[in-house]
């Protein structure tokens, strides 16, 4: 596993070479990246930096981007519990909660859609939508550039970085980068697949062959990002026979209802609950979920049916995620 990230760094001030400045260790992944993982897809229309990546780090941790200066990016999204959310649906300023859960982090640059609907187009319009959600940072990105503005550091700062005062463009990037940032890889799966034979237990390589197999999760948590970057309705949600829009709400096409984005799997051992609303407790409840069959709904993936595992299966497969 690699995490790309230096600790927060409010106290640290780039020099004007900075941006220019040779990729650091933890920034490898940009043309060397972890074991296991493609080369990472990078913006059109700007090249990420180091300092792009420490300026983001710090305005993720920084609550001063909500409107009662208690809520930052790493409070919905702390690295503790795999940049997700430990809570189903976490708090946002005042008494407001997410209307989701917020979900790992893990290799986002790789993703097309973002946001469990996919309802934002790219990871550099998806960094700036929590500011200004009412549920969740409350503030908006003119009033946090306003204060950013206000602040020698951050004014300095951003004119190292981007030869200018804090905008809308820089903003969004500096986050954008510091979420490319956040990649998990090299796990003991990765390991074996390049031949090292130690690697996995024995009952890692069966629930292995468990997912590749019978239990048919490839399908949609395709290695080796572990995601199809698509959307799929396993009935997660639906009451009473009916399923909330999911993708729907996004696509206005009334055959996506229920469809969420299919979610990676890298290091999942830390980031419980699951699912989009956060109704599955752990890994052994999402097991347990994918043996039934999900829920039955009009519009079911057509992938979901029950799955024939016997209580060893299931422990196997539960240790080959853990391993991931």
């Amino acid at each position: 596993m690699l995490l790309a990230t230096s600790g927060l760094v409010a106290q640290q001030r780039p020099t004007p070479a900075a941006q220019a400045e040779p990729l650091q260790p933890a920034w490898r992944w940009l043309a060397e990246p972890p074991p296991g993982l493609p080369k990472m897809p990078l913006p059109a229309d700007y090249t990420p930096t180091a300092a792009m990546f420490r300026l983001g780090e710090r305005l993720f941790h920084d609550p001063q981007l909500s409107s009662d200066r208690t809520i930052s990016c790493a409070s919905c999204h702390p690295a503790a519990t795999g940049f997700a959310s430990p809570a189903p649906r976490p708090r946002g300023v005042g008494e407001h909660r997410a209307k989701r859960h917020a979900p790992a982090l893990w290799n986002r640059g790789y993703g097309t859609l973002q946001r469990w609907d996919g309802s934002s187009a790219d990871l550099e319009t998806f960094v700036l939508e929590p500011i200004g959600d009412r549920d969740e940072m409350a503030l908006g990105v003119d009033g946090a550039l306003q204060r950013l503005r206000e602040q020698p550091d951050y004014a300095r700062e951003f004119e190292q970085v981007f030869g200018g005062p804090p905008t809308r463009t820089a903003l969004q990037r500096s986050l954008a980068t510091f979420v490319r940032g956040i990649v998990a890889g090299d796990a003991p799966y990765d390991r074996f697949l390049r031949g090292d034979a130690e690697a996995m237990t024995a009952e890692q390589r069966h629930g292995q062959w468990i997912f590749e197999s019978k239990g048919g999760c490839w399908k949609c948590h395709t290695p080796p990002l572990f995601t199809d970057e698509r959307f799929h309705n396993t009935g997660v949600g639906v009451v009473d026979g009916k399923p909330e829009p999911g993708r729907a709400a996004a696509t206005g096409d009334d055959r996506d209802a229920g469809q969420w984005k299919t979610p990676t799997l890298r290091l999942v051992r830390l980031t419980a609950p699951f699912m989009h609303d956060g109704s599955l407790p752990d890994l052994e409840a999402v097991v347990d979920f994918y043996v039934r069959g999900g829920n039955p709904n009009d519009h079911l993936d057509a992938r979901m049916a029950p799955l024939p595992l016997d209580a060893a299966d299931q422990k196997a497969l539960l240790m080959f995620l853990r391993s991931l």
